[in-house]
């Protein structure tokens, strides 16, 4: 479990890059990886060390990610509050995972019940089984057992992807670690994944990453000496409450605007006027914790009129500044 006590900038989670981790309490399985992509984040980390939590059924929930990260909402849950305020030292970390997961379900972000729940994750762990092996729906619904049509039409109406589909993409996620941390050659990786062929492996992959299998291990080698998003990210968070002009960026980096735009969505699929907009609602929610005035937080932000605020807030939070208030727990 991550908790982002504070810092600045974004962050990777097995190759997506998040710049809405704010509030959040991250659940990371096995296997995944987290980058921050500042020098600026101070962290909590808590580990659990005892596997047989992880075969729990309701507790999976917070670990098996389906479509993206995994976490909870921080601000919601007043008992998670507590118990990290009050458990620093603690040693008994299965009861953080016990509220988690019930403040996932209550969460519900997949609209389903507790019984189509554990049909949809029983689903993910076949799917974390079989990834390697490249399926028919026919063999897939051998697999899942009886009414598997049924489930898996349960499982696309939910997830909204199908469970091919799902396998598809964890086959892709997991070969592009592996050409990214192993130092195993491109053809033994397309053996393992059940690719016959090496040079299909290498159509498939290029496909769906952008690039051929050795073209993106040089560039994740690359990535560990590059300067590029730490400064851009220091230039974001002296500058973003003045400055929204993307000539502005492009200048104190001596890009041209399309080159830094460019290298922006190559390197965090992203727009930088997206990256800008985040850092703006990120500054506007910690200063919402405060009791500044709401016009005080426009001006502060370099919003002429709080009107102006409030519309920008909720169309990109669904939630007005006044309403983001209301929902933030007592002191």
């Amino acid at each position: 479990m991550v908790h982002v006590l504070k810092g600045y900038g974004g962050i990777e989670v097995d190759f997506n890059s998040y710049h809405d981790w704010q509030d959040k309490l991250i659940f990371l399985e096995k296997g995944q990886y987290i980058k921050f992509l500042s020098d600026s984040f101070l962290v909590r980390k808590i580990e659990f060390e005892d596997e047989h939590v992880f075969r729990n059924k309701d507790v999976r929930v917070l670990f098996k990610h389906l479509v993206s990260l995994g976490y909870i909402n921080f601000n919601e849950c007043t008992t998670c509050q507590d118990y990290l305020n009050k458990s620093v030292f603690s040693q008994k970390t299965s009861d953080i995972i016990d509220i988690s997961s019930r403040q996932w379900y209550w969460q519900n972000p997949f609209h389903a019940n507790q019984s189509e729940y554990h049909l949809i994750f029983d689903i993910k762990d076949i799917i974390d089984e079989q990834y390697k092996n490249h399926l028919t729906n026919e063999k897939i619904s051998r697999i899942i057992g009886l009414r598997g049509y049924e489930a898996q039409a349960l499982f696309k109406s939910k997830i909204g992807l199908s469970v091919k589909s799902m396998l598809g993409r964890k086959r892709h996620l997991e070969s592009k670690k592996e050409v990214a941390f192993s130092d195993k050659s491109i053809k033994e990786i397309a053996y393992e994944y059940g690719f016959k062929d090496p040079a299909y492996f290498n159509r498939v992959f290029s496909n769906l990453a952008g690039q051929s299998p050795n073209m993106f291990r040089e560039s994740m080698q690359l990535k560990h000496e590059d300067e590029f998003l730490p400064e851009l990210y220091r230039l974001l968070e002296m500058h973003h409450k003045g400055q929204r002009a993307l000539s502005f960026y492009a200048d104190q980096m001596n890009l041209s605007i399309k080159t830094l735009s460019r290298k922006v969505k190559d390197k965090l699929n992203t727009t930088l006027g997206q990256l800008i907009r985040q850092e703006i609602i990120n500054s506007a929610k910690l200063l919402l914790h405060t009791d500044a005035p709401i016009n005080h937080i426009a001006h502060e932000l370099g919003f002429e009129e709080g009107n102006h605020f409030s519309t920008f807030f909720k169309h990109h939070t669904s939630t007005t500044p006044v309403e983001y208030r209301k929902q933030l727990p007592n002191p």
